[in-house]
């Protein structure tokens, strides 16, 4: 029997029933009320005209209602299309055509931008804020189990911006993703897992995971980590932040619900989490696990937070929304991960560009590619698609752009993206390595690095950089860099900064960086 998240959730509610499901700042679901809940949110969308396949759009901050239409869009077979809500009106309008969307649900404080929408669009869209028009559609409908024939083949978007280009939506059948995210739990090797696999794993006696979601849910990580605890009967803690991280609220939540994992994306939110471990009292005692995914992590970081969180274990994930479960590097309290080394998957291979496969310990760098369950593609991009999705050796992987090594014991050492790699005099200089050093100086918060046009290197390294206090001097820092790195791979410029270089995902936010030098 292949998966769909509907048929999953149907069949989790069933058997998690009185169990707390979701806690949001309004209270805690149980399964059987978040079932409940998100029955009559899909009954309700049809009933608005929302049609089997048809996308929908979330302009919604994190909050318990994503979660519950998450749910309903599963059981409805409706299409999920995540919103960046730090977007203009002209770029959610991109995604919204691009994804040929027939709904948008909004936050009723992102009205401004739903207005800035054109009146074409407006004319174009189901329109439906969280407030009156969301508490409508629950009270309206029946709220028993749907009992539709859901298909395997039902899609579901995740929209990635990257860092470079426009938005993409990456295409996942339901049965491919839920068997990705579902690898891990129940065996790495197993293949065409079905319900019964995992109502049986819901039956064993275990402690069920509660994790808090820090990153947003509309990022591939936030995404990932709802839909693997939802499948694993687990109950998920969301706090709206309306898109501003409180880490301090986010530690007072860890003390009341005894939360065992929190997913942040990289330093962006690690550092936050360790100035107020630093600064507040809060009972950590119930952390397994910190997870990141999608940005560096830096080492320095890492052991820090495992000063105050000793049981933890700090895990990395390597990922993206075209090829999640690359690998991951784990680091405790007893020993230290170097960043951007990783063990990978059994799915995960390395080859050069005409498709061999690289030996380990040679030295010598290639694409990292991941094989088994992979997306349909990219949704209305053909072009992308082949360029992303390649066969080697018969087998079809995903070949997001990064670049790596793979040491003799098979572990790779990530060097970073290629569309970012800068070439300077014919040098090839990965920006994430300069990253990473430039935050190892104990004044820097934060730093961007990436190639300007120069007449004379072609490219020149200029990096952007956020510190810890208002004096910085780029000599000295320079200086620090030149006992680290290669001469070359030293920035040109550097620019000091007290603006934030991060998205609201906590990927780069180039724009802004490269802004400072115009």
């Amino acid at each position: 029997m292949a998966l769909n998240f509907g048929d999953i959730l149907d069949a989790v509610a069933a058997h998690r029933s009185d169990a707390p499901a979701i806690t949001g700042d309004t209270g805690t679901l149980s399964w059987r009320e978040f079932d409940a809940c998100s029955n009559a949110l899909a009954r309700g969308l049809s009933a608005k005209g929302v049609e089997v396949q048809d996308k929908v759009g979330f302009l919604l901050f994190n909050s318990k209602q994503y979660l519950e239409l998450l749910s309903a869009c599963f059981k409805g077979r409706f299409i999920h299309v995540n919103l960046n809500y730090r977007y203009t009106a002209s770029e959610i309008e991109y995604v919204l055509d691009n994804s040929d969307a027939a709904a948008l649900i909004y936050d009723a404080r992102l009205s401004p931008i739903v207005d800035g929408l054109s009146d074409k669009m407006r004319e174009r869209l189901i329109l439906l804020s969280d407030g009156e028009d969301y508490e409508t559609l629950i009270a309206s409908e029946d709220s028993t189990p749907l009992r539709i024939e859901r298909s395997p083949d039902d899609q579901f978007f995740i929209y990635t911006g990257g860092t470079t280009g426009m938005p993409k939506g990456v295409m996942w059948r339901h049965d491919d993703q839920a068997h990705v995210l579902l690898t891990g739990q129940l065996g790495e090797t197993k293949t065409g897992y079905n319900i019964e696999d995992i109502i049986a794993r819901l039956d064993e006696p275990k402690t069920y995971i509660t994790p808090l979601i820090a990153s947003p849910l509309m990022h591939g990580l936030g995404l990932a980590t709802a839909l693997t605890t939802l499948c694993n009967g687990g109950h998920i803690v969301v706090t709206d932040n309306a898109g501003k991280f409180d880490a301090d609220r986010h530690w007072k939540l860890v003390e009341q619900y005894r939360i065992d994992s929190i997913a942040i994306v990289g330093d962006a939110f690690a550092r936050p989490l360790l100035e107020s471990l630093k600064h507040g009292n809060y009972d950590t005692s119930s952390i397994k696990v910190i997870g990141s995914s999608g940005v560096m992590w830096s080492t320095a970081l890492k052991q820090e937070l495992l000063e105050y969180l000793p049981q933890a274990v700090m895990f990395d994930s390597l990922a993206s929304s075209e090829a999640m479960g690359i690998g991951n590097s784990v680091m405790t309290a007893s020993g230290v991960a170097p960043t951007a080394k990783f063990k990978v998957s059994e799915h995960t291979r390395i080859f050069d560009e005409n498709g061999k496969a690289v030996e380990p310990g040679s030295g010598q760098s290639g694409l990292l590619a991941r094989g088994g369950y992979l997306p349909l593609g990219y949704y209305k991009d053909e072009a992308k698609t082949a360029e992303t999705f390649r066969i080697f050796e018969g087998q079809r992987y995903s070949v997001p752009g990064d670049i790596c090594t793979v040491d003799s014991d098979g572990t790779i050492i990530l060097l970073g993206r290629g569309s970012q790699c800068i070439n300077s005099g014919g040098e090839k200089i990965f920006p994430e390595e300069v990253e990473q050093a430039l935050k190892e100086h104990p004044d820097v918060d934060d730093a961007l690095v990436f190639g300007m046009a120069n007449p004379q290197w072609g490219q020149a390294v200029h990096a952007a950089v956020r510190c810890m206090h208002d004096e910085a001097d780029e000599a000295e820092l320079k200086a620090y860099l030149r006992a680290n790195l290669a001469s070359y791979k030293i920035p040109k410029k550097i620019i000091f900064t007290q603006q934030d270089l991060r998205l609201a995902n906590g990927k780069p936010n180039y724009a802004t960086a490269k802004a400072l030098f115009s």
